[in-house]
């Protein structure tokens, strides 16, 4: 009998022809003849106008039987994450944007990790560490876990350390068991950007065990005047950044959450989520966006007072709900500084 392919790497595309064989190619060079037929690779072509879908299939016709191309109406990029979720049939699944890329050694030592696994210690998600790309720059920054996650070995949230302040597993971290996916009853919202941060939030509550494996597998690429990072896309796309902040809280539910570690991650996640939030309310410079920030926090503060909590904890935070124009001033500088020491966006 066949066995289960290891990893389903699904890539959401919008209009991505002009740079989305730089992905699937790191895909299958990492994948090599080893692990050829042990990778799927769901390329979701979610209402393109341009030849997204024509270089899908030449990828396709390549390379029969590991990459699959899916189509359907836009419904944005959380739509396309969910549907290459319910087309995939790999233990494992990983998100690629498509103008990101892997490396493929990491991806080589990924799949090794995952074939390693027994199958009843298989972990329900594996962490590895990512890359900020930043092009503007000629730079690049690697985010690792080492200080709070013991490296290779399978392991409870409880044997994980307190989360520094700033760490915390993106989307491009994470591998999930496809079975935590969908148990997780994670529904990404329709038409909506910055989802990633649900998908890095509700399947996880589901999770006992973990594996960090250090190699740096995602590259984040980060320069493009349309990425949804970009400051000024950012602020004109506030309201959904707020949606998305406002399902974070509502769909945490701490009080099913096991284990104690896992909680305070997740409350630790859910604050910087806010902090930026906040933040964006401040550079958008205006009283309608800051009554926004408003209410986000009364609706953190009535809906999950432990939420509000962790979020007071923090003497940044305090300042960020402050009201007036010297800590207006204070915020914008502060973000400035941090974005060109770190080369977030």
């Amino acid at each position: 009998m066949q066995p289960l392919p290891l990893l389903a790497v699904v890539m959401p595309c919008y209009n991505s022809a002009a740079y989305m064989a730089r992905g699937l190619d790191s895909v299958i060079d990492g994948a090599g003849e080893r692990f050829g037929q042990r990778i799927e690779v769901i390329v979701v072509d979610d209402g393109s106008a341009d030849a997204t879908a024509e270089v899908a299939r030449g990828f396709a016709q390549r390379h029969p039987g590991v990459v699959r191309l899916v189509q359907q109406d836009n419904g944005g990029h959380g739509a396309a994450v969910m549907s290459g979720i319910a087309a995939a049939s790999a233990l494992y699944v990983k998100v690629l944007d498509s103008d990101d890329r892997l490396d493929p050694a990491a991806l080589q030592a990924l799949l090794s990790t995952l074939d390693s696994f027994p199958t009843d210690g298989q972990a329900d998600v594996v962490i590895t560490d990512y890359i900020y790309d930043n092009v503007r720059q000629g730079s690049d920054r690697r985010i690792q876990y080492r200080r709070c996650l013991p490296a290779r070995r399978t392991i409870t949230w409880e044997q994980t350390a307190r989360p520094r302040t700033g760490s915390y597993f993106l989307m491009h971290a994470l591998a999930y068991k496809r079975s935590v996916l969908v148990d997780s009853g994670l529904e990404l919202p329709r038409h909506t950007f910055y989802v990633d941060n649900l998908y890095a939030s509700v399947p996880l509550q589901h999770t006992r065990t973990l594996h960090y494996l250090p190699v740096p597998l995602y590259w984040y690429f980060i320069g493009r005047e349309d990425q949804s990072v970009n400051e000024a896309v950012a602020v004109r796309r506030l309201d959904q950044q707020l949606r998305v902040n406002r399902l974070m809280i509502d769909e945490l539910a701490t009080d099913a959450v096991r284990s104690h570690a896992l909680t305070r991650y997740l409350l630790h996640y859910l604050s910087i989520a806010t902090s930026v939030s906040l933040t964006f309310c401040v550079l958008a410079g205006t009283d309608a966006a800051r009554a926004q920030g408003r209410d986000l926090l009364a609706h953190l503060k009535a809906a999950d007072p432990a939420g509000y909590r962790a979020y007071r904890r923090s003497p940044m935070n305090v300042i960020l709900s402050a009201r007036g124009p010297g800590s207006h001033r204070f915020i914008r500088t502060t973000y400035r500084v941090v974005r060109k020491r770190f080369g977030f966006n």
